[in-house]
This record gives structure tokens, sequence and C-alpha cells, in this order.
């Protein structure tokens, strides 16, 4: 954000939440004053019972107890105690959990219910010159470029921070390029991107240099070490005629 000055104000898309796609993973947690009720809304296994500590199936573990993940099928629903089918494809995580709620209601199975929802498997991958490449987990509703970057320990020296890329896929055959300009705070504030979504991969190219020292020949003719390698040879060279003209005399 090169361009930025002192109480400037930049205008910023608005925010995107991230929303619910089919083969995500979500935990749904259903409270009410009445625990045994609510139990029954719940996937939560004793992990005692199933002699492990840890989770199983991408499930969370809480103390004694285990999360396991309502996933979301191809048609966009899960499969959800009592209710059956609920559709979800679309929707936030409030939005899950204030539909869910209200389909408690209606059905009468329950007259006070609390929900929570929270997001198990989505996440993102930051690639190129970062100082830690990987995939990382989203945890909350609002998450920007900025903060992957974070997360990935910043870009490094050899970053272009002029040329970042995030490519994104809707669901289709086709993936959907965004470049940004790190150093130009309007781009960044009013790309589409700037708010990230599951599945999203954030790649930062790395400079002229550093891609010359990752080639399998480093030593092309733009690098000192090539110009120092010559030079040895051609001593080597002058070296060995000198002494086959002494030993010819």
């Amino acid at each position: 954000m090169q361009d930025s000055y002192n109480d400037a104000i930049v205008e910023t898309i608005k925010a995107n939440p991230i929303r619910l796609k089919p083969m995500d993973q979500i935990s749904i947690v259903v409270n009410s004053r009445d625990p045994q009720i609510a139990t029954m809304f719940n996937l939560i296994y004793a992990s005692q019972r199933l002699g492990a500590s840890t989770s199983m199936n991408g499930g969370l573990s809480n103390g004694n107890q285990m999360l396991l993940p309502y996933t979301v099928d191809k048609d966009g629903e899960i499969d959800f105690p009592v209710l059956g089918k609920v559709k979800v494809a679309g929707l936030t995580r409030a939005e899950t959990a204030e539909h869910i709620k209200n389909l408690l209601i209606a059905s009468n199975q329950i007259k006070d219910p609390v929900v929570t929802v929270d997001f198990m498997n989505l996440g993102f991958s930051v690639l190129g010159e970062v100082s830690r490449p990987g995939r990382y987990r989203i945890d909350r509703d609002a998450f920007t470029i900025l903060d992957a970057i974070s997360l990935a320990g910043d870009l490094t020296i050899n970053g272009q921070r002029e040329n970042v890329t995030l490519i994104r896929n809707y669901g289709t055959a086709q993936e959907i390029f965004y470049k940004m300009n790190l150093t130009d705070s309007e781009d960044i504030f009013s790309s589409p991107a700037y708010y990230l979504e599951q599945g999203d991969i954030v790649y930062v190219t790395p400079n002229p240099k550093r891609r010359r020292e990752s080639t399998v020949s480093a030593n092309s003719a733009f690098t000192p070490s090539f110009w120092i390698s010559l030079a040895s040879t051609a001593t080597s060279i002058t070296s060995a005629i000198l002494v086959i003209v002494r030993t010819s005399k």
C-alpha cells in the first residue's frame, strides 16, 4: 500500500461472508433448556467410548466428546436428525443457524433451540514467494487476502507485491484468475478477490532473480556465478596450454 498516506480514506468492497458449497463440512450444535432433547440433534460421540482422544473422520475433539461434521452433498443439502434433508448451500454460517433454528421450532421438536454452526474443513492455499506456503483453515465469516498473506508469514523479499494472483472456482469447469497489486490500496480493497472463499488459491509471483535461481541451469549469463565459472575454466585451459608448450620445448 505504498500509495497510502496519513488519514487516507479508501472505499472498500462490500464484505462477502463465506457461503456454503457442496462438499463443505460444518459442525452444528443445538442447545436447549432440556439437554436430553437437544442431544438427539447433535452428532457427538464420547471419545472414551471410542477409545480415542483425538478426532475421527474430520471431527473436532472437545474434552471427552467428539463433534462429527455434517457434509454438504452435491445437491447442497445435509441430512439433519429428525428434520431430514435441509438445504444449506448458498447460506452463510449465521443464515444456516437461523434456518435450522426456525425448522426445529416449526416442527415442534424443541421450543427454545440455540443453534451454533462452525466451519470444519473450509480452507485456502497460499503458494509462491511467501514465508510459509501451504493450506490454511478459514475460521471466520469474512476472511481477506491480507489475512491469508499474514497467516503465510508475509511475502519474502523475492515476492512481487505488484503481481499477486488469486485463483477461484465457482463450481464450474473453469478457473477464474484475479490479479492484485499490493502496492496499490485502491486496487486491493476494490478487488472481488479481497474477500476469500473456500478453495481459493493465492499465488505470489517470484521476481526475475528468484525465477532464474529456481531453474535447473541457474548459472546463466545473467548471474555472476556464470562469469566466475567461465573465468575459472579459461584459466585452467590457459595453464594446461602453457604446460604443454613448456613440455614440448
